[in-house]
């Protein structure tokens, strides 16, 4: 099983780079920047320059229209961008999309404050913008300001009450079928759930897809195999040794993001038991953590560069944004912490 597939036709990044030369992002950065006054061995630029043909990689830069040419401007409303990494991925793509395009992304971070998210639409009208993304970082229902009406917009991983708006979220409850049908498929039958807090639509989602898929299957859910978590480490740690100490414990745990794998991990060793052998895990998010763990961790991607391309596609597309909901799919990322192997 490939432990590094991508997405087919998924654009490869800088990270990527880093990764096949075994370097920091920031390495790859100076390399391919020239920077020559960075302490960087020869021996290192020759790494990532191989990994960089290896892969097919291009800068963002690669394509730019002449010095002087003039720009069209889409602009990027988000409520927050430090609390989450999902932000960067999504900013990246809608940059990357845009600029093939010749627009330039403008792109302003609100926290959720609707006067100056009103006077940044005010302000994007006087500069006749080409459309506008209005996009928060948890996947929710949001009230967007009237005036974003004014522009060919659209709703990124959230959407309004009312139907005003043409939005694009994840597949979340597509992502938990998805991850239960792997873990049946893989010979697990008594499967465990450590959930995301309640008040979460992903956690939500994710639930309904992993609860419909076992009764599909025709496997009875045992309550008492759901256990909350809260999306952290030490969620997950606490919840797998609950699972674990029961009399009849799971033959699988699916956890609700990366990050409760990672506190799935760490209990399950502390109680001397092989993952992958003695107990399937699945993750959730494909951070890159998940890469890295040992044994590796098969998980559900969180498509927010897939989610960013689209929304860029559809604002600078000579046609009106159909008004509807369009669920991205979030695949499955098959490692090997899911399958039962000899020992």
């Amino acid at each position: 099983m490939a432990e590094n597939r991508r997405p087919q036709g998924s654009r490869v990044t800088m990270n990527d780079v880093a990764l096949r030369a075994g370097v920091s992002q920031s390495t790859v950065s100076f390399v391919l920047n020239g920077q020559e006054d960075m302490r960087i061995s020869s021996e290192t630029r020759s790494r990532v320059l191989q990994a960089v043909r290896e892969l097919g990689y291009r800068p963002r830069s690669a394509g730019r229209p002449p010095a002087g040419a003039g720009h069209a401007v889409i602009g990027l409303m988000v409520d927050e961008i430090a609390t989450s990494h999902f932000a960067a991925i999504s900013i990246d793509a809608i940059q990357s999309a845009a600029w093939k395009k010749n627009v330039i992304l403008e792109t302003v971070m609100t926290g959720g404050d609707k006067e100056y998210e009103r006077a940044i639409l005010r302000k994007w009208s006087a500069d006749r913008v080409r459309g506008v993304i209005y996009s928060s970082i948890l996947t929710r229902m949001v009230s967007p300001p009237d005036l974003l009406a004014n522009h060919k917009c659209l709703l990124m991983n959230c959407y309004d009450r009312e139907g005003r708006y043409a939005s694009i979220v994840p597949g979340e409850r597509q992502g938990g079928e998805r991850a239960a049908r792997a873990l049946i498929d893989a010979g697990h039958r008594r499967i465990a759930f450590i959930t995301g807090e309640p008040w979460m639509d992903a956690a939500r989602l994710r639930r309904e897809g992993f609860e419909q898929t076992l009764a599909d299957a025709g496997l009875q859910l045992d309550p008492e195999l759901i256990v909350e978590g809260n999306f952290l480490a030490s969620g997950g740690r606490s919840a797998t040794l609950r699972l674990m100490n029961r009399n009849d414990p799971p033959e699988a745990i699916f956890c609700s993001n990366d990050l409760t794998a990672v506190g799935c991990y760490e209990a399950l060793k502390e109680l001397g038991l092989k993952i992958g052998v003695d107990v399937g895990v699945m993750g959730y998010d494909d951070q890159e953590i998940a890469q890295h763990l040992h044994p590796t961790l098969t998980t559900v991607l969180l498509p927010h560069a897939e989610m960013g391309q689209l929304a860029t596609e559809l604002i600078l597309a000579d046609r009106d944004i159909p008004l509807e909901q369009v669920d991205v799919v979030c695949p499955l990322v098959e490692r090997v912490s899911h399958v039962r192997s000899p020992s």
